[in-house]
């Protein structure tokens, strides 16, 4: 696991927000090229993170870099979402609050999308 990176927290019920946050994730690669990079997707909008969504090409895309999708199980349970729902290039996370607050003790940068 890499010590230090980028977490890019993504939350709320509109498909821009993860456009947003895929939009930075890439400007922030292009930047930095060695840095770990993790889009943290949590609440209502875990539901673009789907197979069949409208973000399937983005997320498809952004799948052939290093950067890392995760999606929140406690959101995803809210909205009746499951890990096989997801696309494929997605992992999970229980919370999202608890992996951000654990990245950030570690000294990741962190950014809310």
């Amino acid at each position: 696991m890499t010590s230090t990176g980028l977490v890019l927290d993504v939350s709320g019920a509109d498909a821009t927000l993860i456009q947003g946050g895929i939009r930075s994730a890439l400007n922030a690669r292009a930047q930095l090229p060695t840095l770990a990079i993790e889009i943290v997707v949590q609440g209502p909008v875990v539901l673009f993170l789907r197979a069949g969504s409208v973000l399937e090409p983005a997320l498809t895309e952004l799948a052939a870099t290093p950067v890392r999708v995760l999606s929140c199980q406690n959101s995803m349970r809210s909205v009746g979402l499951d890990a096989a729902d997801l696309l494929p290039s997605v992992s999970v996370v229980p919370a999202a609050v608890a992996h951000l607050t654990v990245r950030q003790f570690k000294g990741w940068a962190y950014i809310r999308v």
